[in-house]
């Protein structure tokens, strides 16, 4: 099968047989898990004892060959098999007077490389991306946009060839998908840095939604540590969610939309948010018709939701309808100093989470645990998934209206119900989004400063940084806090609030300050990108998202269906942006 490999072992010793373990190299602390017993040899016929065992390949494995009496290990061998390999391992006595053991790993027919799909899917999209660009150049040729006029309508087609690609009209709204307002007196244009980056994100989330081509590194990690693709998608939409709201508010408030009315539009936004991602983006579908006995409550909308709440509420009661130079003491702390009681709220928050986690006795576990629990840390702490965050929600919400396979459930084995997006996590997401709130007072206090905004992005991002270093002590497991998806911890909080700085600075230079790039096809989604979402969810098992595959086991035909289906919201996306229409909330 996908992500597999062969093995056959041979046991050429004497009874009384032998016990085949592994551990994979992604599981922490874990027990050996037991494989196959292997029977002794038959010394009349001359035969080895065999058997046979399919072996994951996505990490290195460590073997672990002992005698089934348990009196003794024989050997221990790491290797990293390779998928659709066809291995022995043979066993065998090199010295009966000394009794040594040897255990030789034989490649009897390779693995294939399952990469090179991603590979040629890579040079397919460059061919269309230089495609588009010498299109482009072309049309910048005299002759050539000439004819293209007395072919196409010309007043559309000057919109396209010259396109700042016309951005639509926007509305006063507060939004998670809000229209930010550009800094020019004579227009009112969207800061398309924002959507684009929205865009790139969302992009990447329907990819590895719809299965990232059943590649393991486009998987959520099953604990803590490296950050896969998956790990900072939904960070960066928290984060940009927060740059908006700063963008969104202020230009309601400078139109004149008072403070009430701004607050009922948050209230209802946010009531739909939650309303959506319970009823119609719910994945406890799969347990059958959907009803109030296995109706999961938390998920991506409802964070979104609420963290929106929480965080436009807050600006709401501090923001100034005129965003224009303080004048204390420290003017180059404008957009920290005037905001002192948000950052009190903020530390506040952290301080309870950071207690909750930390002090909260949780029924046989030990207290402050973060582990995945399962086979974990030896085996100790089964029930123990997620520490205070899996407990708070197990007994606030109901084990049945969490999220049932949590990514910590293959690797580590866990079996305790475990939501990602649960109540003591949102803390931290609010935190996120509070980080992109920052960022977006920062163009409004810096408009028309892009050096002083690029180099604001660069600090924050540094600080960060430097921040999640102190907290995991540049280790995956052996720091005070690690970075942790599924826990929300603050590491991962400030580490991807790095990355999204950084990012943002890259695409807004680019975007915004330099205008070398349109933010295509990318800015097109991040304009309609709650749609996009929950479209892509609602019709994930439909035609032409999906069809019936010849081998369901190859990575090449799982990345095309993946890779064919978010293209193809990338183009629904683009005939909406063509025909200006977006879907608010």
């Amino acid at each position: 099968r996908m992500d597999q490999a062969l093995l056959l072992i041979r046991n050429e010793l004497p009874a009384p047989g032998l016990n085949l373990a592994a551990r994979s190299g992604s599981c922490h602390q874990c027990l050996y898990q037991f494989l196959a017993f292997v029977p002794p040899s038959n010394e009349s016929l001359r035969k080895p004892g065999t058997a046979s065992v399919m072996v994951d390949t996505q990490h290195p494995l460590t073997l672990l060959l002992n005698s089934s009496m348990g009196d003794r290990d024989l050997c221990k061998i790491q290797y990293h098999f390779g998928e659709f390999g066809n291995y022995s391992l043979v066993v065998k006595t090199l010295s009966t007077s000394t009794q040594t053991v040897s255990c030789d790993l034989i490649i009897n027919e390779g693995p294939i490389n399952s990469y090179l799909p991603i590979l040629f899917a890579f040079l397919v999209y460059m061919g269309i991306l230089a495609i588009l660009i010498a299109g482009r150049l072309l049309m910048k040729i005299d002759p050539v946009r000439n004819w293209v006029y007395k072919k196409l309508n010309p007043r559309a087609t000057d919109r396209m060839i010259n396109s700042e690609l016309g951005s639509p009209n926007t509305t006063d709204s507060v939004n998670c998908d809000p229209a930010p307002q550009s800094w020019s007196t004579g227009s009112r244009r969207r800061l398309r840095s924002l959507d684009t980056f929205r865009g790139l994100s969302l992009v990447i989330m329907v990819f590895v939604n719809y299965g990232g081509g059943k590649y393991w590194f486009f998987k959520h990690e099953s604990w803590n540590g490296k950050l896969h693709f998956p790990s900072a998608l939904f960070s960066r939409f928290v984060f940009i969610m927060g740059t908006s709201i700063a963008l969104a508010l202020g230009s309601m408030l400078r139109w004149g939309s008072s403070k009430w009315k701004v607050l009922r539009k948050i209230l209802w936004r946010s009531f739909v948010l939650i309303l959506l991602g319970i009823i119609v983006v719910n994945p406890n579908y799969c347990l059958g018709p959907l009803s109030w006995g296995n109706l999961r409550i938390p998920g991506v909308l409802q964070r979104l939701g609420f963290t929106y709440l929480v965080v436009a509420a807050l600006e709401l009661l501090f923001t100034r309808a005129d965003s224009g130079t303080w004048e204390g003491q420290f003017p180059a702390l404008q957009d920290i100093l005037p905001y002192w009681p948000q950052w009190i709220f903020i530390l506040v928050l952290e301080t309870i989470w950071l207690c909750l986690t930390f002090l909260l006795p949780v029924p046989d576990c030990p207290r402050g645990y973060l582990g995945p629990g399962g086979i974990g840390d030896f085996g100790k702490y089964p029930n123990c998934t997620g520490g205070a965050a899996g407990y708070i929600d197990r007994l606030l919400l109901g084990e049945k209206h969490m999220y049932q396979h949590p990514s910590s459930g293959v690797t580590y084995q866990s079996t305790m119900p475990y939501d990602p997006e649960g109540i003591l996590g949102t803390i931290n997401s609010i935190v996120m989004a509070f980080l992109g709130l920052q960022a977006g007072k920062i163009t409004l206090f810096y408009k028309d400063q892009p050096k002083q905004i690029m180099s604001r992005f660069i600090i924050w991002g540094i600080v960060m940084g430097i921040i999640s270093a102190i907290l995991t002590k540049c280790s995956k497991e052996e720091g005070f806090i690690p970075i942790n998806k599924n826990l929300w911890s603050i590491s991962y909080v400030t580490t991807m609030s790095c990355f999204a700085f950084i990012l943002l600075l890259l695409i807004y230079y680019l975007v915004d300050v330099k205008k070398w790039w349109s933010g295509a096809p990318f800015l097109y989604p991040g304009m309609n990108s709650i749609l996009v979402y929950i479209g892509h969810q609602v019709f994930a098992n439909y035609f032409p998202f999906k069809w019936k595959m010849q081998d369901s086991q190859s990575h090449a035909e799982h990345l095309t269906q993946n890779l064919t289906a978010t293209t193809l919201w990338v183009i629904i996306s683009y005939i909406l942006y063509r025909r200006r229409i977006f879907w608010k909330i």
